[in-house]
């Protein structure tokens, strides 16, 4: 008979609590972080983003995770400003130890992150602002990689449609007065350039402008022909409004940001005039993967009836398939470590995604994984965003 001494008691409770420890240890979940904004006029962008990442994780915990390990999402409201980003990447980096963190938004918060996340070594996956600079960081080793679209990409597809569609010969542009605006600048005068086209005037505005028809005039009387437009959904909508305003029908060709959340409510019936950029739409013929994703985000979502209730589809679809790339970045690391996880990234060969089949999306010499032929031309037209070739 064992006799149960204080000592032997404290021994066994010690056991049996360092045997609990080690099996919770071995079933801790993968914590994945996401910054982005999840309040204010483009929450309904950080909602689309959330979606297509919550949607990539119930399939790879369906089937197991990734390591053997459940995969959890963590996320945090940056409000769509720098320092509010950083704060959130901190806490997630430090306090949560997430082994990869999505964000977000906004280049300018973006690029605030991507110096902590570098000195971290925590990898950093961006599902939407596409901010040169983000990826381009001149950093060595760099974390930071993307499924989005590239500013300096986007603004030579820009001209081309511009040119193709509706056959500008001068274009203005009118730019929000940020890093993104600057990234754009900087991209549209080098496709402009290397085409040999002038513009008539480059305008700036602030994002909490509410009339930007002086600039707008400016750009008028310099001769534009059509307009090249960056900024958010807000300030977009405030460019569009002041345009009817001046009563300027204007051919509009614009980045992504009139997506991000309620454009039509505030732009008004001129919305629809605007022809924006996009990388994936739920429209039209699908590959097998656009109709898997659809069924679960109707079966999870109520409020998603059919392809027109996903919007923007863009973050669906880059959350999407970047999440299963983060998994597969983890898997060929064996492990959660940041260093090695960034060199998973490079391991990784053949994904058939949701927005294209990639093949080794990820070199040392390249963290985007999006290129010029992954765009896809878009309009609201009864407050869902449409391929432009496309009739309702």
């Amino acid at each position: 008979m064992t006799r149960w001494t204080r000592r032997t008691v404290i021994g066994a409770a010690l056991a049996a609590s360092l045997g609990f420890t080690l099996s919770a240890s071995a079933a801790e979940t993968i914590k994945i972080g996401l910054v982005t904004a999840l309040s204010g006029q483009s929450a309904r962008a950080g909602e689309a983003i959330t979606r297509g990442l919550s949607i990539a994780i119930d399939e790879l915990n369906a089937s197991g995770g990734v390591l053997g390990r459940k995969i959890e999402l963590v996320r945090r409201d940056d409000e769509a400003t720098p320092a509010k980003g950083v704060i959130a990447a901190r806490e997630l980096v430090h306090r949560e130890k997430v082994a990869v963190l999505f964000g977000g938004l906004d280049t300018p918060v973006s690029i605030a992150i991507v110096p902590i996340m570098n000195e971290a070594k925590v990898p950093f996956m961006g599902p939407w602002a596409a901010g040169t600079p983000i990826t381009k960081n001149g950093a060595d080793p760099n974390y930071v990689f993307r499924v989005s679209a590239v500013d300096e990409i986007v603004d030579r597809a820009m001209l081309q449609y511009a040119q193709k569609t509706f056959s500008v010969k001068k274009p203005g542009l009118i730019l929000i007065n940020n890093p993104w605006g600057q990234s754009n600048e900087e991209g549209l005068k080098a496709a402009m350039q290397a085409s040999g086209v002038t513009p008539a005037g480059i305008e700036k505005f602030e994002g909490n402008d509410v009339d930007v028809v002086p600039q707008l005039t400016r750009l008028k009387a310099g001769g534009a022909d059509g307009l090249f437009l960056v900024g958010n959904v807000g300030p977009s909508a405030q460019v569009v409004k002041s345009l009817d305003r001046m009563g300027w029908k204007v051919p509009i060709v614009s980045h992504w940001g009139p997506a991000g959340g309620r454009f039509t409510e505030l732009a008004g019936p001129s919305a629809s005039e605007v022809h924006f950029v996009q990388t994936y739409s739920f429209f039209g013929k699908q590959r097998p993967a656009g109709d898997k994703v659809l069924k679960m985000l109707m079966a999870k979502y109520p409020d998603i009836k059919g392809a027109g209730d996903v919007t923007p589809a863009v973050g669906v679809a880059n959350a999407y398939d970047a999440m299963h790339l983060v998994a597969l970045a983890i898997k060929n690391a064996g492990s959660t470590d940041g260093p090695k996880i960034r060199e998973g990234f490079y391991k990784i060969g053949t994904y058939d995604g949701l927005i294209k089949k990639y093949e080794k999306p990820f070199s040392p010499a390249n963290h985007d994984a999006i290129s010029e032929h992954d765009y896809v031309w878009t309009q609201f037209i009864d407050n869902q965003i449409i391929p432009v070739t496309m009739k309702k």
